[in-house]
């Protein structure tokens, strides 16, 4: 059982399970009724996504100092109780289901999919 970590659009692997979409907002010019077929999300979870402020900073300032400042935004926005519990929750999940969370930016090194999985695994989270 672990939680992986995809770029949403793309082609689901094996046993990958659910995918939620830890982003804050539906993918653009696709129907709701094509969200899953289509392999971006099964589920809308918006509550562990950067808010539109934080998205903004590295929009701003895509540069590495940018990219600093928005990991410690996110990482504080992390912090506030509803998110805290939001990662707890898919930390203790990653230990008896399979299942994806993701987003759809290209490279998750300059994505807050890096981050939320730094967060998981520091709750304990099974990560594969």
């Amino acid at each position: 059982m672990a939680v992986r970590i995809v770029r949403l659009g793309t082609p689901r692997e094996a046993g990958e399970g659910p995918r939620i979409g830890t982003v804050r907002r539906p993918p653009r010019g696709v129907p709701k009724s094509r969200f899953a077929s289509d392999d971006w999300y099964d589920v809308w979870f918006p509550d562990v996504a950067p808010s539109q402020e934080t998205i903004g900073l590295l929009k701003a300032s895509p540069d590495a100092e940018g990219w600093k400042r928005f990991a410690r935004r996110y990482r504080a926005e992390m912090k506030e109780p509803h998110a805290s519990r939001s990662l707890d929750l898919l930390a203790i999940l990653s230990q008896h289901a399979d299942f994806a969370v993701g987003c759809y930016c290209e490279d998750e090194a300059r994505c807050h999919r890096s981050i939320l999985r730094e967060l998981l695994a520091e709750r304990g989270a099974t990560i594969s």
